[in-house]
């Protein structure tokens, strides 16, 4: 199988999952971080799941699944247990063309879920196209290591930079070689060391006077100095 990769939008789009249990749980908190709209269906439920819909984040269904469940639904996830009603819940999505994952299931899936590293706006996606989910799991941990919490701080740093010299009056073009020298140097490394003074040394040698590493998160995220 060949998949197509594709980052989706589902802020503020209806989200379906099936199953609340422990991956249905897993399932229904990373659409919730996406900024879907989450709707749970199972007649059994986590104890974070109740804690969440008594909190009115998600909305808590406990009964049976129905196919009516699937109304103005934009995606659904299968999280059971019980291998019929996944397929029925396929079956269900597919006659109303709504993308459907059915968890460990890829071949009745027209979607699968790589595994993730995220890092702030950072993603990282891992996928085996589901040949071997342990194979993904052990490049999502080596990734982990490469690629630390410094790289969050980072993206907030050169989009902070990008917006700054795009009010310019030179070409954007002008900027790239500014934007390769700014990455292909030890930035990464002295902002996870914290080290502001030849961060803002290297911000002036690449671009000039005026990018200082304080101010520029300041502007670009003012929760992380």
């Amino acid at each position: 199988m060949r998949y197509y990769p594709i980052n989706l939008d589902i802020r503020n789009r209806n989200c379906l999952v099936i199953g609340g249990g422990g991956v249905g749980t897993r399932k229904a908190v990373a659409l919730l971080a996406c900024g879907a709209r989450v709707t749970v269906v199972s007649p059994e439920v986590s104890q974070r799941l109740a804690d969440l819909a008594g909190s009115r984040v998600l909305v808590l269904v406990q009964r049976s699944y129905r196919e009516e469940d699937l109304k103005t639904m934009f995606l659904v996830i299968g999280a059971t247990d019980d291998e019929k009603l996944n397929r029925r819940v396929h079956r269900d999505a597919e006659k109303r063309g709504i993308l459907c994952n059915i968890a460990d299931r890829p071949e009745i899936c027209n979607f699968i879920l790589p595994s993730v590293v995220r890092r702030g706006d950072l993603t990282i996606s891992i996928s085996t196209s589901g040949r071997s989910p342990a194979l993904a799991k052990k490049l999502r941990k080596e990734l982990e290591l490469t690629y630390g919490e410094e790289y969050s701080l980072l993206l907030h740093l050169m989009g902070a930079i990008r917006r700054k010299l795009l009010k310019e009056t030179h070409a954007p073009e002008a900027h790239k070689p500014l934007f390769e020298q700014l990455v292909d140097s030890d930035l990464p490394a002295l902002i996870r060391e914290d080290r502001r003074a030849d961060i803002d040394r290297l911000l002036h040698e690449v671009l000039g006077q005026g990018f200082t590493y304080e101010t520029l998160i300041k502007e670009s995220d003012p929760s992380a100095t």
